[in-house]
């Protein structure tokens, strides 16, 4: 018999979406029961079964916290059928849902070290009654940070100025408030969370070690609805609902830690620095037809600190703002298109005086960004994509640390110690990426990304390639290998995050990049379990270190110490999504040695966020309707840092004391004693004037162990003391939230 022709083929097609909202899923299932085609959503909630054979079959979709839905199809020759697929929630903690779909589901994009965190298990880990995007994902293995008061991201032995955060497809710079504790990302606004950590495509481009891409709900098509939260840290209020033919969605957050001093006697009160912070989401979303899709959305953030006292002024500053226009179009079963157009903008500020001398930090960036993709699916076999990214940055750092801050401006003269960078740099990427099916085991995605770095008139070629193969029908091997570049650099220490400074690469700087390499195991053997291994490489070059000697600015490199860095090890992740009982458990071996000429008389070292063992656990257990308990525990290695060997008194004339000096040994060559702690939550859900109640308990660092933030030597004194900054005690915290 003649195999059929081109001109026979069907397809199937169409967006999947809430019953109870009509938000699209993103990342949901489909398949054809019994066949070997199958396909994931794309942000759009869109799905595609292309070049199908005319004939009877069963579609099936499902998606985490749905019921799985089946429907019998029939398909006729050249016929193109439009589906629209409501999935129903159903209560995945009452019963035990099992979601089964063909391996060969992912032929469109090799995921590789890819995480995949459902919002509802990032929701229920709590922090201070909040839940919050960063502090979860802290709990996944080969993610660090520099202590429990830092919410930023140390991944496989990259920093955090080398992730990529995305929110809609805007960059964020700094998504932390002061002092690390929350994350900016309001979690009752984000519906995504896509974390990769090493490896991943072409389309992503401009850091070294991972990618963070978040979204923002749409908002509920159907009715008007909200939420709010009242918490020890903050309260929070989202509202959302329909508008035309789309949805809008607005959500903030506040502290409001200024009320709470007020009421405190001022003995007290004095010493407690003003400090508040807010963010805001939002996002408005249109459907014209069956094809396009535009929507508009935003974020910002603020944080303000203020301290007058002891003849001390200090004030600080803090913004994040991003704004972004994402249209779809859907050419056709096998085409689509995406074009974003953003503006974001970046602030920090810190201005002081004592005993008459001033000081003035500020940096900030504003980027304006245009990129769009295409998507293609060429044939059951072969899929590509191409695309563009433009951006553009105008840099300003400036900082004044001599004489009198009032005198200096009143005056309009510039001191010594003034230093003042205006830059603005251009940046253009084009990309392009296949993937090609070889057989129903093999498959192979490669990738090149073409970057131009204008400023620092750099041309840098990052090749990518992924390749799969399905050992047997539940346990597949990855490999992948790729180059990335990175042009911005941030100076900032580890222990304290209050003041970032980012900055592109001059003609002074040679541009930063790094090599992947990973092997990784995928299974998912045992029942509803899924089973991760990888092992990767990791080799960075041209990367910065801050260098805090410097005096004056003549250029970026002033700022930085470039050296080079291997990072290696292996993770292992076991993960259960549903179920009455769900969580993840992980654990990662992890080895980091940079070299720096000016660093350590050009040793080798590891850095100090370096830890060796990290084990994590999160556990959450539904117990009925009513009742949920939580739990999260993790294990470090201690944090690296730089012992001493004497010390030596410096005295200047007619001082008889003197001033005590250290002298250092190794750099980062000691290590603090093990970081370990537990936190539990108990939620109790009810239902108040028919609305969906929780009241939360948090219980953080319940054994009360209280890990060392730093050390350092108190040379105060003729004899030298070594003494430990730690970190917080147990505390527990109320919460209440409601949705109407």
């Amino acid at each position: 018999m003649p195999p059929k022709q081109q001109a026979d083929k069907c397809s199937v097609s169409g967006f999947i979406k809430d019953s109870t909202n009509l938000e699209p899923l993103i990342g949901a299932t489909v398949y054809l029961k019994k066949t070997k085609y199958g396909t994931y959503t794309n942000k759009m909630g869109f799905f595609s079964l292309t070049n199908l054979e005319p004939g009877e079959y069963i579609i099936v979709s499902s998606f985490i916290g749905y019921n799985v839905y089946e429907k019998k199809i029939n398909l006729k020759p050249n016929q193109i059928l439009r589906i629209n697929i409501i999935l129903n929630p159903t209560n995945v903690t009452t019963q035990e849902v099992e979601v089964s779909a063909e391996k060969e589901i992912e032929k469109r994009e090799i995921s590789i070290s890819k995480i995949d965190v459902p919002v509802k298990q990032i929701k229920n880990l709590r922090l201070g009654g909040e839940s919050d995007v960063f502090r979860s994902l802290q709990y996944l293995p080969g993610v660090l940070t520099s202590s429990q008061l830092s919410s930023g991201l140390f991944v496989r032995g990259g920093s955090p100025d080398q992730n990529l955060v995305l929110i809609d497809g805007s960059i964020v710079y700094n998504p932390s408030h002061l002092f690390g504790f929350i994350s900016t990302f309001n979690a009752d606004a984000i519906k995504d969370v896509k974390l990769i950590k090493g490896g991943f495509p072409a389309e992503y481009g401009g850091r070294l070690s991972a990618m963070l891409d978040l979204t923002q709900k749409d908002g509920n098509r159907k009715k008007i609805q909200g939420a709010a939260s009242i918490g020890a840290i903050s309260s929070r209020l989202s509202l959302e609902g329909p508008l035309g033919n789309g949805s809008w969605f607005i959500g903030g957050r506040r502290t409001y830690l200024e009320l709470i001093k007020a009421l405190l006697p001022q003995s007290i009160n004095k010493d407690i620095p003003n400090f508040n912070f807010y963010d805001l989401n939002a996002k408005l979303t249109q459907f014209f037809g069956d094809n396009d899709k535009l929507s508009a959305s935003g974020f910002m953030s603020s944080d303000v600190l203020g301290f007058d006292n002891y003849g001390s002024i200090l004030n600080m500053d803090l913004k994040n703002q991003s704004f972004s226009m994402r249209w779809n179009h859907i050419f056709s079963e096998e085409l689509f298109s995406e074009i974003i157009a953003g503006r974001g903008y970046y602030k920090n500020g810190f201005v002081g005086e004592q005993s008459g001398y001033g000081f003035s930090i500020k940096n900030t960036i504003r980027d304006y960004t245009l990129k769009g993709s295409l998507d293609w699916f060429v044939n059951d076999k072969t899929t590509m994509k191409s695309g563009f990214e433009i951006n553009n940055y105008d840099f300003l750092y400036y900082s004044n640390f001599t004489g009198n801050l009032d005198t200096n401006i009143a005056s309009g003269t510039n001191s010594p110690g003034l230093m003042n960078i205006n830059l603005n740099d251009w940046n253009y990427a084009v990309y392009s990426q296949m993937n090609f099916n070889f057989s129903d085991l093999l498959s192979l995605q490669a990738g090149l990304r073409l970057n131009y770095l204008e400023l620092s008139d750099n041309l840098k070629l990052d090749p990518r390639v992924s390749l799969k193969y399905i050992v047997a029908e539940n346990l597949s091997i990855k490999a992948a290998w790729g180059i990335y570049t990175q042009d911005l650099k941030l100076a900032s220490q580890p222990d304290f995050s209050f003041f970032d400074t980012w900055l592109p690469t001059d003609k002074s700087l040679p541009v930063s990049t790094a090599s992947h390499y990973i092997l990784s195991m995928e299974s998912n053997i045992f029942k509803q379990l899924d089973l991760n291994f990888d092992v990767y490489y990791k080799k960075m070059k041209n990367i910065s270190e801050l260098n805090l000697k410097t005096l004056t600015i003549d250029n970026i490199s002033s700022l930085f110490y470039v050296g080079d860095a291997d990072a290696y090890g292996a993770e292992i992740f076991i993960q259960k999504k549903f179920g009455k009982i769900s969580g993840w458990a992980g654990y990662a071996l992890g080895f980091i040695e940079a070299r720096f000429d000016s660093i350590n008389s050009g040793n080798p070292f590891r850095p100090k966020y370096d830890r060796r063992h990290d084990f994590k656990i999160v556990a959450q257990y539904q117990l009925n309707d009513h009742w949920a308990f939580n739990a999260s525990f993790m294990f470090q290695t201690g944090q690296s840092y730089t012992g001493a060997s004497s010390q030596f008194q410096v005295h200047l004339p007619g001082d008889n004391i003197g001033r005590g000096k250290i002298v250092p040994t190794q750099r980062y060559g000691l290590r603090l004693p093990s970081s370990h702690q537990l936190n539990l939550s108990f939620i109790y859900s009810f239902k108040m004037w028919s609305a969906d109640a929780k009241l939360i308990l948090d219980v953080y660092n319940v054994y009360n162990h209280r890990d060392i933030w730093f050390r350092y030597y108190d040379t105060s004194q003729s004899v030298t003391v070594v003494r430990d900054v730690l970190l917080l005690p147990i505390i527990p915290t109320f919460a209440f939230e409601v949705k109407f």
